[in-house]
């Protein structure tokens, strides 16, 4: 047998089959159309099993299930774009101008060095800053109306991601309008005159704890979270225990401390990324990234069909990141960065059918990155 007359006949085969799926995406193309013109809804679930009912008949035994999953796919397919042609005039939300030149109120979780300042400072400069308790607290006063925007961690880059402000994103009515990355310089810091070797525990939140735990571990210091850098920090100054704080070096300074060791991240560079927060959806002229939450059906191929979607409308997904939603059950929500812009029709339809067809779907903002 020769393999090249074999691809030969695979290569003819593979035109005969782009051709009548060119002709099935035609007549899909028309059915859209027609369903348009009379108001009849473009999913309908008892047809979609008739046909994979067929399909599974008339295959041979070894083939049923990759026939299904074949024809699954390319009914996928059809849907995508016929809700292309059915939604492409239709709105789905409209947004405001990212503006941030007026006397717009900031808030962040922590106190004054932490690099939740640090983010907003780079995003809005000498604008005064509210700082809140707790992450919830920010999220709280963006929904009030009691401050325009709020800066809050949302991923970093050794550490992973703030599960709980995911979790925040989906409780509360708030868009994300912009994010801003921040490099992360951790430093070991002390009251003055502190020794290293009188050092037992360290204090740090969560997540700078994690991005310096093999320093920690090898030191052999007790970690003890924190509700932030800047708090650990000003915890150490004011109490009359021999302890240490890990912060970064612009904290340690303002708090007037002592710096006994630097760089001591895991892995360097490391980066948080933060966004903000705000009460309108607002979007800025170059935003190129959409975030959403949703959750899909726990059946088979749900996901896989999930990511078609995607592809077929030739976006890229950035990011995605499953939380538990915490029912009982062990379901998982879904968050979602991928790129468009809302006011690409392709994107605009993506986003109206995700929102028809899904028991839960959250639009979360269109933003860009601030350099």
């Amino acid at each position: 047998m020769d393999l090249d007359l074999l691809r030969n006949e695979i290569d003819k085969l593979d035109k005969e089959i782009l051709s009548a799926f060119e002709k099935r995406m035609d007549l899909c193309r028309q059915v859209a159309i027609y369903k348009k013109e009379n108001n009849l809804p473009i999913f309908q679930e008892g047809r979609e099993k008739e046909i994979i009912k067929k399909v599974r008949n008339n295959a041979p035994a070894h083939l049923e299930d990759s026939s299904a999953a074949l024809f699954t796919e390319i009914m996928d397919i059809s849907k995508c774009l016929q809700q292309q042609e059915l939604l492409k005039n239709k709105s789905f939300i409209e947004p405001v101008p990212f503006d941030i030149t007026g006397n717009a109120r900031i808030g962040c979780q922590g106190t004054s060095g932490s690099n939740s300042e640090t983010a907003a400072r780079k995003l809005f400069n000498d604008k005064e800053i509210v700082f809140y308790q707790e992450f919830e607290d920010v999220f709280s006063a963006v929904e009030n109306g009691d401050i325009q925007f709020g800066i809050i961690p949302i991923h970093n880059s050794t550490a992973g991601s703030v599960t709980q402000n995911y979790d925040l994103m989906r409780k509360y009515n708030v868009f994300i309008a912009r994010t801003v990355k921040v490099e992360i310089t951790n430093c070991l810091a002390v009251k003055k005159g502190t020794k290293f070797s009188d050092i037992e525990k360290v204090y740090s939140h969560p997540q700078a704890l994690k991005q310096c735990s093999k320093f920690i571990k090898e030191s052999g210091f007790e970690p003890v979270e924190s509700k932030n850098t800047a708090t650990a920090a000003k915890y150490v100054i004011e109490t009359s225990k021999p302890c240490a704080a890990i912060c970064s070096e612009n904290c340690a300074k303002l708090y007037n401390m002592e710096i006994l060791r630097t760089n001591i991240s895991d892995v360097i560079p490391n980066f948080t990324r933060f966004i903000c927060i705000s009460k309108q959806f607002m979007i800025s002229k170059d935003a190129k990234t959409i975030a959403v939450t949703l959750e899909i059906p726990n059946t088979k191929g749900s996901l896989f069909r999930l990511l078609t979607k995607f592809f077929v409308n030739n976006m890229n997904l950035e990011k995605i990141e499953s939380r538990p939603i915490a029912d009982g059950s062990f379901d998982v929500m879904f968050y979602l960065d991928f790129s468009g812009n809302i006011n690409d029709p392709k994107v605009k339809s993506l986003l109206i059918e995700l929102s028809d067809e899904l028991e839960y779907f959250k639009f979360l903002g269109n933003y860009s990155e601030e350099p």
